[in-house]
């Protein structure tokens, strides 16, 4: 169809104008929302004959992204209220030592793990959160940050709730719990264990020691608000379990608890307003949250057009084998969203023919997890690395995104290897 083309040339254009930020000095959040909604106009005005469907379409996808954003602002705000709290200083106090290499290992395998309990996303929010504590200049933490996202994606590939595609695979019934973690957790150390033996080799030295004024004050019921944050955070995937709620649900379930906890505590002290929600609600970065909005957004309109699903038939039909149709994905993803990439394939391949724990799905689950951090803007925790340290796209490709691409590589080789 001829609205393809300028619908695919605004996206690019967007695209393009979203990697140069730092050039242009527009901010990235306002591009994506002004591509977002031109795509979509293109899209209308070549379907005026359906106007009502694709009036449904578009509410139904605008639900299913607001969910997303929903769930970033209440983890933001979860974390941000611990942090006023100084809450973080519980873990901070832990991490003694300022050895840049030591301390990139253990940010490494901390984000790694919980990543798995929690998501990708969740756990990018908070490790950042504690980066900052510990290492206050935004130019010596950026290698961290980015490690953080390489970390967080490969740990939340080989469970079913650490990412959001892995969750889809497993409710759709391609993966079963045990299996996809026997089979992906080798790939997924792998790709974390690679690009932190690189980053070691660059990284030399300590980081500064936190003076006096950088060191963070326990507010009262500090402690308590840490616990009862992290409670919050680690509760929602429960909660989905338990409830079937989408997890934005559980996210703000707990938001709830720790709004009415910080409020009794907290009302009768005036001098004590800053640690309450209302007033934490004024330092959560909404632009992030709005970039994220948008970005999305846009790129639902590339898969309501069909033209994610003719990029995967296409894959299909001229690629010698499902391993390297995987590969290819997971690389597709570095640049778009890999949820609908995941959906596109789900939808050309049947359980009949690939039954649940198949290796098409094995390796679709993890190179549609890890593929993100070869881009910055490839997955849910590098747009939240892009919004909250703001990091350029740029930046991010030239220094980290080979380290990444081999930690995606490695993982896949170990899983070919071993199976």
């Amino acid at each position: 169809m001829t609205y393809e083309y300028p619908l695919i040339i605004m996206f690019i254009i967007g695209y393009l104008a979203i990697t140069i930020e730092h050039s242009i000095k527009i901010n990235k959040a306002a591009i994506a929302l002004f591509t977002a909604v031109v795509c979509w106009a293109i899209y209308f005005l070549s379907h005026q004959h359906a106007m009502s469907g694709q009036m449904t379409t578009l509410q139904h996808y605008i639900s299913e992204i607001s969910q997303i954003v929903f769930f970033l602002i209440g983890a933001m705000t979860i974390v941000e209220t611990v942090d006023s709290h100084g809450g973080f200083t519980i873990v901070t106090d832990l991490m003694k030592t300022r050895s840049k290499r030591s301390l990139l290992w253990i940010i490494g395998f901390v984000t790694f793990f919980l990543s798995a309990i929690l998501d990708n996303l969740t756990t990018t929010i908070v490790m950042v959160s504690l980066l900052r504590k510990l290492i206050p200049d935004a130019n010596e933490r950026k290698v961290l940050g980015a490690m953080v996202v390489i970390s967080a994606n490969a740990g939340g590939a080989w469970t079913p709730i650490g990412d959001v595609t892995t969750t889809m695979l497993w409710i759709n019934g391609q993966i079963s719990t045990l299996n996809i973690m026997k089979a992906l957790f080798l790939p997924s150390l792998a790709c974390l264990i690679i690009p932190l033996l690189w980053e070691t080799k660059n990284l030399k030295g300590k980081y500064p020691k936190l003076t006096a004024s950088q060191k963070t004050i326990v507010e009262p019921k500090g402690t308590l608000i840490f616990f009862l944050g992290l409670a919050a955070l680690v509760a929602v995937p429960i909660i989905k379990v338990l409830t079937g709620l989408p997890p934005f649900m559980g996210m703000f379930i707990g938001l709830a608890i720790l709004w009415i906890v910080t409020d009794f505590l907290h009302v009768k002290d005036d001098k004590r307003n800053h640690l309450r929600v209302p007033h934490i609600l004024t330092k959560i970065d909404i632009s992030g949250a709005l970039f994220f909005f948008g970005i999305l957004l846009a790129i639902k309109s590339l898969e309501i057009s069909g033209l994610l699903n003719q990029i995967a038939t296409w894959l299909n039909q001229n690629l010698p084998s499902l391993d390297i149709v995987a590969l290819v994905i997971g690389l597709i993803s570095a640049v778009i969203d890999n949820v609908p990439l995941v959906a596109a394939t789900q939808g050309m391949y049947s359980l009949a023919d690939h039954p649940m724990d198949s290796r098409l799905w094995e390796l679709i689950a993890y190179c549609a997890g890890t593929g993100g951090s070869i881009l910055i803007i490839g997955s849910a925790a590098g747009v939240a690395l892009m919004g909250l340290e703001k990091i350029h796209f740029a930046w991010y490709f030239k220094r980290i995104s080979f380290v990444a691409l081999l930690g995606y590589l490695a993982g896949f080789g170990v899983y070919y290897f071993v199976n």
